[in-house]
């Protein structure tokens, strides 16, 4: 059993502002976080700063997991089809 993940609709990313990368969870390695952790504390969507473990839902549908400084997709936000 699944517990629901509750998590704020943030959109689609904006080309024009800040975002922290967005990796697949399966492309995600440790070398990859400790080379951005460096240099962003936190993740960045369109220009705000969130939280390490804090989960966001992108305009796309895709729930993203802050991960010290990358966002890490992790599944879907829709809880019909996770």
């Amino acid at each position: 059993m699944s517990i629901p993940i509750k998590a704020k609709n943030v959109g689609s990313p904006d080309p024009e502002l800040k975002t922290s990368p967005i990796m697949e969870g399966t492309d995600y390695s440790a070398e990859d976080l400790a080379q951005e952790a460096a240099e962003l504390p936190v993740c960045y969507f369109n220009n705000i700063g969130y939280k390490h473990g804090t989960y966001v839902c992108s305009g796309s549908g895709e729930l993203l997991r802050c991960d010290k400084g990358i966002w890490v997709q992790v599944g879907s936000c829709d809880p019909d089809n996770p």
